[in-house]
């Protein structure tokens, strides 16, 4: 399932939505809680890229490790399956970061949203939510920049110039 897209392997396409669709959950959820303003015409793409951005990272995941297991089948090993196992450390750090900043994302949404159904919440709540985003968007902006460099250092190495 996780295999080919197009005839090409499914990991090669989808790991340029997460490089997308990560780095824009971060951007607008901290526009979300620096701008209060603006909240109202930001809530519904922030909730949207908390859902759709941990899905891109799951499927490239999912669609790394099919790629990795097709590799050793032809016979990959040796400091090239280093490469692949470190690139695959770091894609599965960004996935669960990436899951954890959704969850967040979606607490902070809620939280603010003064919606009758949400319980008053004490004033301290969005502010740690907030906090939380902030950190744990530092820290998958972070993975996908290790998780794309060692991926591309694999695949390109010294060969362009």
């Amino acid at each position: 399932m996780f295999e080919k897209a197009l005839g090409l392997p499914l990991h090669v396409l989808v790991v340029h939505a997460v490089v997308v669709f990560v780095p824009l959950l971060v951007l607008l959820a901290l526009a979300y809680i620096a701008l209060p303003r603006f909240r109202a015409r930001l809530d519904w793409a922030v909730a949207l890229l908390a859902v759709v951005a941990p899905i891109t990272a799951w499927v490239a995941k999912k669609s790394g490790e099919a790629l990795e297991a097709r590799q050793i089948e032809r016979g990959f090993s040796g400091e090239i399956l280093e490469k692949i196992n470190d690139h695959a450390s770091h894609g599965e750090m960004l996935f669960r970061v990436t899951l954890a900043l959704g969850l967040v994302v979606l607490l902070l949404l809620v939280a603010t949203s003064n919606h009758p159904r949400v319980p008053k919440l004490p004033g301290w709540v969005p502010v740690v939510l907030s906090i939380g985003v902030l950190g744990l968007g530092v820290a998958a902006l972070v993975y996908v920049w290790l998780t794309g460099h060692s991926g591309s250092e694999m695949v390109w190495g010294n060969t362009y110039e």
